[in-house]
């Protein structure tokens, strides 16, 4: 019914017609009646977290690419907009796998001074300025010491981590 639903299958699932978590993506704020349908589609239920409780939308932070090899695995993240300093972003990897991105945003904004000007801007399909976090699990688990990442300045964040015992 809304090709923007996209499940994710649950670890234990054996069921075709269960559903584990699933992602929304909207592409503009959705008509109450439009509302009403996705309601009515879940069994449980949903939740919004993030910039999607105040409608805001965007490109979409964390769209990742994972692959892998013998030894190791390889993640890329698209981060558009986001800071790299130091202090306010942060790439953790567990040993189960479970991968965890925190940082700020600097698009999005209503107003921005660029060479001694400020433009009002008239739209706003950038990323929501702010905070967020991304978060993902790696097919397997890794040795969190052995993790090297690299922020380029085209918006991707690649991470090498070794595969763990």
């Amino acid at each position: 019914m809304y090709s923007y639903i996209t499940p994710f299958p649950s670890e234990d699932e054996t069921d075709a017609d269960k559903i584990g978590q699933a992602m929304l993506f909207l592409p503009s704020r959705p008509t109450q009646k439009e509302w009403s349908d996705i309601v009515a589609a879940t069994k449980n239920g949903f939740a919004l977290t993030g910039s999607a409780v105040t409608g805001q939308v965007g490109p979409i932070i964390g769209l990742t690419d994972i692959g892998e090899c013998e030894d190791s695995y390889l993640f890329r993240v698209s981060l558009p907009g986001v800071k790299r300093e130091e202090r306010e972003f942060s790439c953790e990897v567990d040993t189960d796998g479970k991968v965890l991105i925190r940082g700020v945003t600097t698009t999005g904004e209503k107003t921005v001074a660029r060479y001694n000007q400020v433009f009002e801007m008239q739209t706003h399909n950038l990323c929501p300025p702010g905070h967020f976090s991304v978060a993902f699990r790696l097919p397997g688990p890794v040795d969190p010491h052995q993790f090297s990442g690299n922020f380029g300045t085209d918006g991707i964040l690649e991470g090498i981590v070794m595969k763990g015992k």
